[in-house]
């Protein structure tokens, strides 16, 4: 085999693209034990190929398939919402049903809350109902035979167990109990406990309801407003539209929503303020006045004109512009938001340590976020405890400015995808 054969069978191996896990997936991991090193993820049998990785819950993981469709997968049937969130998914990745057959391409997940959006411009999301804007909910959809059939069940389950009192009589004689008779009284007892422990799941389940759907409900942002990408946060999320807008909605007492206060629940989504373009009114002329109008657009311009990027940490978010600034809001208890504090930030504020940086991508976490710039060096900034920071350091820490740890640029050309990787020291 000449060199140019070698190379073409190396170019051709590069169009395959594997997905690979590790950490905690009870569903997909023996005794439930997590998975220290990645493990290549199985294909559907309807798929040829992946198409994206949308990371997961907590306790499940997500994908896209080259057809498409949304594959769940990871969860176990003791793991309560995070199962019925996932669709009743475990170790076999499998489509996850949803009302349309438009192909996703994008989604996302929070602690028990998911949401997707097709090609179309139509978002979804199902879960945690603080989680889903209010509207109507499609139950048509409803994964692997629905919550409430599965509270039915418990119903007929608890009407079949029902024990009528004449069952429950003795027979005395004499003033003795036999013990055919003490042991039907202990089998007596034991059922009514059984019982109980049943109605209490059922009261359980009940509970639940009121506060969690697995129907997928439709997204609407406004008339005419198509949603482009999509993400979740521990129990909020953001939706970005076709015209460069952010909306939000779900639980905003940290600032998270970026609506400019602690509000702790939004039940509509309601479009974020990421970039003021000009002044108007009474501030119009005010800013004239202090001679700061021209400096204002400025900044504006700096900033960009829309955002063409969005991610959710547990209880922060990040976007990024067309400029390529990069602006945070939500909890900064660990420095995940970047700008020096650990102080909250209740609306979009740009990262001042990124002036002069294009950012091209950006990721967060629980406590800690993550970004690449366009010459393909990675920051770093926010909590450290688990070594999420990739800095080396064993010990907790919190960078509350950018930490440059590594580079990585995963690209296409013409078809194959390569990876460059450079190591570079930590430095603040």
């Amino acid at each position: 085999m000449n060199g140019n054969e070698t190379e073409g069978v190396k170019m051709e191996e590069c169009k395959e693209m594997a997905v690979y896990m590790w950490g905690y997936l009870p569903g997909a991991s023996p005794e439930k034990s997590p998975m220290l090193s990645p493990v290549p993820v199985r294909l559907p049998t309807s798929a040829s190929s992946w198409k994206d990785v949308c990371g997961g819950g907590c306790g499940f993981a997500m994908a896209i398939s080259d057809c498409g469709k949304l594959i769940t997968w990871g969860s176990a049937d003791d793991e309560g919402q995070s199962y019925l969130t996932s669709g009743k998914h475990g170790e076999t990745p499998e489509p996850f049903a949803l009302p349309t057959e438009a192909s996703i391409v994008k989604a996302g997940a929070g602690w028990a809350h998911c949401v997707s959006v097709t090609d179309k411009g139509e978002g979804y999301t199902w879960g945690w109902k603080e989680c889903v804007p209010s509207g109507k909910i499609t139950h048509d959809w409803v994964i692997g035979g629905s919550f409430e059939k599965d509270i039915v069940g418990k119903q007929t389950t608890l009407q079949t167990e029902q024990v009528s009192p004449k069952s429950r009589g003795s027979n005395v004689s004499g003033g003795t109990v036999s013990q055919t008779e003490n042991r039907k009284a202990g089998e007596e007892t034991a059922k009514r406990r059984r019982i109980s422990a049943a109605k209490e799941e059922h009261e359980s389940l009940t509970s639940g309801v009121e506060f969690f759907t697995v129907s997928p409900c439709l997204v609407t942002l406004g008339p005419g407003v198509k949603i482009t990408s999509v993400a979740a946060g521990g129990r909020h999320t953001l939706a970005l539209s076709d015209m460069g807008q952010v909306w939000g909605w779900g639980y905003g007492g940290e600032g998270q929503l970026g609506l400019g206060s602690r509000i702790k629940m939004v039940s509509s989504p309601h479009l974020i303020p990421c970039i003021e373009q000009t002044t108007s009114g009474k501030d119009r002329s005010q800013a004239v006045h202090q001679g700061s109008l021209s400096s204002q657009m400025q900044l504006s311009k700096a900033y960009g004109s829309y955002v063409k990027e969005i991610t959710c940490g547990g209880r922060h978010s990040a976007v990024i512009t067309d400029a390529g600034a990069l602006l945070t809001f939500g909890w900064g208890l660990y420095g995940q938001c970047g700008q020096g504090s650990t102080s909250d930030l209740l609306k979009p504020t740009c990262v001042s340590s990124f002036s002069g940086i294009q950012v091209l991508g950006v990721a967060a976490g629980l406590w800690h976020t993550v970004c690449i710039a366009v010459d393909g060096q990675v920051y770093a900034f926010g909590g450290n405890q688990f070594g999420q920071l990739g800095t080396g350091a064993e010990q907790a820490e919190v960078y509350l400015n950018a930490v440059i740890y590594f580079t990585l640029v995963i690209y296409s050309s013409r078809g194959q995808w390569k990876q460059e990787v450079y190591m570079s020291l930590p430095k603040c």
